[in-house]
């Protein structure tokens, strides 16, 4: 298959982020600029989003027009909307900004349930808060609906930690008969934190609750770097189905495809890994990619 250059992001990009259909590209860079590209290698759009560097850029659910939320290294979070005014070009409006107070903001992903759209944030003493927008046509309009801490026991157990970054991945599937429910881990100086959890929503007390912990017991106080969730995988259980081993060093990133049949690993040996499982359920390494995008 002939492999075409989608963008250039150059040598300032720091993160990037594609929408929901995999059509269009948001990218930060270190200078706090974003660029949006279409189907083109340039970008379609750019603009000054911070002062300092993007560190995290993620596309709303399509639901809510073209707009994204862009998390900086000076601990805020601004969120921002394509829209078209009068006869001229679609241009990039900001909406709405979090700040972090006396914490940084590391992390944030967004998800759907009856209607409703949550928007996660990750703080970089530990703690999670989910908002919830009240108006679908205004993105400048969010309510705080819980505060929390990643861990199943207490918080004044084990104090605050000092966390560097979170991942965080919502359940893709919607269903009425099933609760909201998300993953997250942390990569901090506390262990009790790390691992990643599943925290569900439940309705009939209006909280979310930790509903289990992932891990092998060995592994729960490991840093946590990525979380994924497959899109054809709905409420989680606590079985350990692999473990893919291969790259040198941490893993940074995982990526599920559309069907949820290939996973995709990237980490600080520069290498891009393609997994999928064989009809006996078990899996294996499909193809590497090195960082130039070359098969080895």
């Amino acid at each position: 298959m002939a492999e075409r250059r989608v963008a250039e992001l150059g040598p300032g990009a720091a993160c990037c982020g594609w929408n929901h259909c995999g059509r269009r590209l948001a990218s930060g860079a270190v200078d706090g600029s974003v660029s949006v590209y279409d189907s083109h290698p340039s970008p379609s759009s750019k603009w000054q989003a911070h002062e300092q560097a993007i560190v995290n850029v993620v596309w709303l659910p399509p639901e809510y027009g073209d707009a994204v939320a862009c998390a900086c290294a000076d601990g805020t979070l601004s969120l921002w909307e394509e829209v078209a005014e009068d006869d001229q070009l679609p241009a990039w409006r900001k909406r709405k900004v979090f700040e972090g107070g006396n914490c940084r903001i590391l992390n944030v992903h967004f998800g759907l349930h009856l209607g409703s759209l949550k928007m996660v944030t990750t703080y970089s003493d530990g703690q999670i808060k989910i908002f919830e927008l009240l108006d679908s046509l205004e993105l400048d309009k969010w309510q705080l609906q819980a505060d929390f801490q990643n861990v199943m026991d207490p918080v004044s157990r084990f104090g605050k930690p000092a966390c560097t970054s979170a991942s965080i991945a919502w359940n893709p599937r919607r269903s009425v008969s099933q609760q909201a429910s998300f993953a997250i881990g942390f990569n901090s100086d506390s262990p009790h934190f790390n691992s990643c959890k599943i925290w569900e929503f439940e309705e009939a007390h209006q909280r979310w609750l930790p509903l289990v912990e992932l891990g092998l017991p060995e592994d729960k106080g490991d840093r946590v770097c990525a979380v994924a969730w497959a899109p054809n995988i709905g409420r989680p259980s606590t079985e350990n189905v692999a473990l893919l081993s291969g790259h040198d060093g941490e893993v940074w990133q995982l990526e599920w495809d559309m069907g949820g049949m290939t996973l995709a690993s990237t980490g600080g040996d520069g290498m891009v890994k393609l997994w999928q499982a064989n009809l006996d359920g078990v899996w294996h390494e499909q193809a590497v990619l090195d960082c130039s995008g070359s098969r080895v």
